[in-house]
């Protein structure tokens, strides 16, 4: 069988000596000096940088920075020590990130194909720059064509009685290093169990516009509601079922000549664009969580 191989160099590849950094904290005055001087002082250059404040008094204030660094792969980890002195004074959740080593992606998939067939399509075009480590389905349909572009297809089967040892053995394949989850229209409940290991590294796409229409059968839901506009929801995935912080949606205009059919032959359409883009976006660190909203660097 011909394998489908990547020919577009990465992102990553091209940017050896850069890195991202993000950071959530109390907002106040010298935030941004302080973080801007520290990297000046190693020598580092600020390629982009972006931040938000929730409210200058009292509020949170989010901050996203790429930066040039020579011979980072070798200083990043007494950089991340040294930073740690900032980032004590003004309270700082943050992280860094080489923008070199790719994310591994693990995607759990159903019966539908088109979210998984968006995400290898992107990642074949070089436009998700993250390596995608394996699928993951409780349906064996889509083996061969997942392992076509040399990626391993973990066959689970689930059912009402076996739910807790499938999942426990998609906790082994899995593993630990893998940086996101994505339930690439992946029909099953998520446990709070399974959650807690990969908080906020779950990315689901729901096939409605959240929050309304939660649950099963949205498009159903919709067309009995008469709805003039039906969307998607890219979220992480909490143990609220479809609660979680949200970080894309989109729409598309119907009428009430759309039946059932045509609402879910368009709302594929949307789900595979929203999908791709938060998942971009986070492998991308462009995504800060607090409490059950997002923060999206986007622009």
């Amino acid at each position: 069988m011909e394998l489908h191989v990547k020919k577009n160099a990465s992102s990553s590849q091209a940017h050896q000596n850069r890195a991202r950094m993000l950071i959530s904290c109390p907002d106040g005055p010298g935030i941004v000096a302080a973080v801007s001087h520290f990297l000046h002082q190693h020598g580092a250059n600020i390629v982009q940088s972006d931040q938000y404040s929730m409210d200058p008094k009292g509020g949170m204030f989010f901050m996203r920075i790429e930066f040039d660094l020579a011979d980072l792969e070798q200083r990043l980890p007494e950089l991340e020590k040294q930073f740690a002195d900032v980032a004590g004074k003004f309270r700082m959740d943050w992280k860094m990130n080489n923008v070199s080593r790719k994310q591994r992606l693990a995607i759990f998939v159903s019966k539908e194909d088109h979210c998984l067939v968006e995400l290898l399509w992107q990642w074949q075009a070089g436009d998700l720059d993250a390596e995608i480590a394996m699928v993951v389905s409780n349906h064996p349909d889509m083996k061969e064509y997942v392992e076509s572009f040399g990626i391993p297809y973990h066959h689970i089967p689930v059912t009402a009685d076996t739910k807790k040892e499938a999942e426990q053995r998609q906790l082994e394949v899995v593993g630990d290093d893998i940086d996101v989850i994505i339930l690439a229209r992946y029909m099953q409940i998520i446990s709070p169990f399974f959650i807690e290991h990969y908080r906020n590294r779950i990315i689901n796409i729901h096939h409605s516009f959240l929050p309304a229409f939660v649950g099963g059968k949205p498009y159903a839901q919709a067309y009995d509601r008469g709805v003039k506009i039906i969307g998607a929801t890219a979220h992480y995935v909490t143990e609220v079922l479809d609660g979680g912080p949200i970080i894309e949606q989109d729409v598309q205009r119907v009428s009430h000549r759309d039946d059932v059919s045509e609402l879910k032959r368009i709302g594929r359409t949307i789900e595979r664009v929203v999908l791709a883009r938060a998942v971009k976006w986070h492998i991308e660190d462009r995504i800060l969580v607090h409490d059950n909203k997002t923060v999206v660097f986007n622009g």
